[in-house]
């Protein structure tokens, strides 16, 4: 076994769920009743330039609970999961060689399934190779691209859903890269935590509960400073592909401190893309875990 790799029988409690469906909170109320550690497994809650447009813990929360890998990366570092994962592996083998619990909260399924099933050795794609599959996406259109790629890699061309652009491109990229599907490359995977070290869980409130929940959180986004945060990303001249600058938020409010759009059209925007990204990630929990309790 891998000196990262916790021991069977640890106490890890995997938290999933959609955006301000209450996890952080409900981590929160396991932590004080167990004594866990909390570990985030949120893909923006990494970032410390986004504090409020993440709805990260507050300090008081986090005074509450040990929490850990949250505001652990600056805006101009991508992370990836595989980072994340490389991160999150030691903490959890120091947690299991002290007998400690940990209860690891967030809505970044990938994260999740690199726990659960693996993360394939993918070679880096050259950067001309995915300008290609780029090109030959926008020269072909998605029907014509899509038969490219299932000469390919026939699976990940029935998988991907109609519209990802990202998804096709890197599967068509990886395929004429490596001379290999990035199927077989993901089929062929090792789960990070040992069957049997983990429990599944994830909090599924009621879809309109849900999006009213998204729309007082942007609210109170905005109360908390989020334009304070978007206005100082903004002036770091950031590369706009960077993570930290895709979250739900920024483009919105960006617009609104360049004069393009009024506050409240900011608002409205913010509220409609977080009630979208609350929907994805509920449709993913729902299809890649349904055997994990509900909440």
């Amino acid at each position: 076994m891998s000196p990262d790799r916790p021991a069977s029988g640890a106490l890890i409690t995997l938290l999933a769920g959609p955006t301000a469906s209450g996890k952080s909170q409900r981590a929160l109320e396991m932590a004080q009743r167990t004594g866990a550690v909390i570990i985030n497994a949120d893909s923006q809650q990494l970032y410390a330039d986004l504090r409020v447009l993440s709805a990260r813990p507050s300090p008081g929360e986090e005074a509450q609970a040990d929490h850990r890998l949250y505001g652990a990366a600056d805006a101009a570092d991508a992370w990836s999961v595989g980072r994340w994962s490389r991160a999150v592996m030691p903490v959890l083998a120091e947690l299991a060689a002290e007998g400690q619990p940990a209860v690891l909260v967030g809505g970044t399924g990938l994260y999740f399934t690199a726990l659960i099933i693996g993360l394939a050795d993918i070679p880096d794609v050259p950067v001309e190779v995915r300008s290609a599959a780029g090109e030959a996406f926008d020269a072909e259109g998605e029907p014509g691209f899509r038969r490219a790629l299932a000469e390919v890699d026939p699976a990940a061309e029935a998988r991907i859903e109609t519209g990802d652009r990202q998804r096709l491109t890197r599967a068509w990229a990886v395929a004429r890269h490596t001379g290999r599907a990035l199927s077989d490359w993901t089929a062929d995977t090792t789960p990070l935590l040992a069957p049997g070290s983990w429990t599944g869980m994830v909090v599924e409130p009621e879809r309109g509960t849900l999006y009213a929940n998204c729309d007082r959180r942007v609210s109170q986004m905005v109360e908390a400073g989020a334009l304070d945060e978007v206005r100082a990303l903004v002036a770091r001249g950031l590369d706009p592909a960077l993570p930290a600058m895709k979250a739900v938020g920024v483009r919105e409010f960006a617009a609104h401190l360049a004069g393009k759009t009024t506050i409240d059209a900011a608002v409205e925007a913010t509220r409609q893309a977080t009630r979208n990204y609350a929907k994805r990630q509920l449709t993913w929990f729902r299809n890649q875990t349904p055997g994990w309790a509900r909440v």
